[in-house]
Parts: C-alpha cells; structure tokens; sequence
C-alpha cells in the first residue's frame, strides 16, 4: 500500500510567467501532468494526492480535462511546504505503509529511479535520492570566504520516500523554519536518513532554461 504526494505549490515567479510553472506545457503536456503520469505508471496501484494553492485547483481542473492523465486527488496547501505535505498525508488512506513525497514541477524523474527508491524504503524506512556535487564552492566567513570540500556536499531530489508511520510522526511536530525538505523533518525527531543515487536529468524546472533543457532531454529520449 503506498501513496504519493505531490506538491506543486509554484506561482512562476522566476520563471517569468504569470501561469504558475507547474502548468506550463512541457512536449505537448502540462509539466504537472507529466509528473502525475509517471508515477502513476510506476507505481500503479498508489493513492495519488496532489496538493496545489487552493486559489490554482479550479485551473488545474480545467485544463487536466484537455489531457489523459492519471486517477488523482486535490486538495489545497498551507502556507509553507511543510503545511502542505501535512495537508497531503491528511488526504492519502489510512491503510498507506509507505509514502514518497514528490517536486510537482521534477516533470522529469524516471521510472527507474522511483521504483529504486520504493524497493529502497522498504528496508530503510527514510531515503532520498542525491548526486554528487560537480562545482566548486566556497564558505563565506567573517575573514571573507574559504573552500569548501565538494565531496562532503550532495544535491538532494525528490522523491524522497518513508514509511507512513514515520512520517506521520514527523509531521506532528511544530513547523520549524529550518526545515528544507520532508527528510529534515524526519531528521528532527532522530530518524536516520538513507542516501540513494538520483539522476542529473531530475531538474526541478525554475527558470526559462530549465525548460528549454527539459524540452531537449524529452526530444533527446524520443
């Protein structure tokens, strides 16, 4: 029994559009839509909820009726990510065991990579897909800056996936500004996090060239 939530609480902001992100049309099809197809196929039998803004579900509505998209339920966010994932565990079924927790807007996440990470919690009970750091970075300090090693730095992804009674228990804490991200609530109440390979082709699309990326990937695989 597993569920997935799906927050997709974008307004377009820095991608310069007045149409949230999450329903701007990526090959032919909203990028929410996308998303919402590929874990459906990948994990068929999920309860799916998808929690957006209370003021986009009526937009949302009329335009997935133009496209085929996958059995899903909405319900509106919260102020912060953190309300929101709230208000999705809320919706999924009781019954759930496990849940992964997904960027709307990772239009591009594989498969591949949700199915490891399902087979993953299973074992682990709190897991997050990362890739390496290529760049190098630097600290600020109050002497000016100083390098930072690269190889203790990840770039974290979504979907990150736990069972449903740990997250659930998390996410009965108080909302803390110094959460980022499902698996820094988890943390918050001593639960180990395990690390999983992600994929450089999950981009959370933000900007304008994010999506002209997204477009040559989608053309590149085809």
């Amino acid at each position: 029994k597993r569920g997935v939530i799906i927050v997709a609480g974008g307004s377009g902001r820095r991608m310069g559009s007045a149409l949230p992100k999450q329903f701007m049309m990526l090959g032919g099809m909203p990028v929410l839509a996308r998303t919402i197809n590929t874990f459906s196929e990948a994990l068929p039998s999920a309860d799916l909820v998808v929690v957006l803004p209370e003021e986009h579900i009526a937009l949302w509505r009329n335009l997935a009726s133009r496209f085929d998209i996958a059995v899903h339920r909405c319900v509106a966010g919260g102020k912060e990510r953190f309300h929101s994932v709230q208000r999705g565990l809320e919706a999924l079924n009781d019954d759930v065991e496990y849940v992964a927790v997904h960027d709307g807007v990772r239009a591009l996440v594989s498969k591949k990579l949700i199915v490891r990470a399902a087979l993953a919690v299973e074992e682990h009970d709190a897991v997050i897909p990362v890739v390496d750091v290529v760049d190098s970075y630097r600290r600020i300090t109050e002497q000016g800056s100083e390098t930072f090693p690269r190889s203790e730095l990840r770039i974290v992804q979504t979907p990150q996936m736990f069972s449903a009674e740990l997250l659930r228990r998390a996410y009965k804490q108080e909302y803390n500004p110094s959460f980022t991200d499902d698996a820094s609530v988890v943390e918050a109440i001593g639960s180990t996090i395990t690390l999983i390979d992600g994929e450089r082709s999950n981009l959370k699309l933000t900007t304008p060239e994010d999506m002209s990326w997204a477009e040559w990937l989608l053309s590149h695989e085809e």
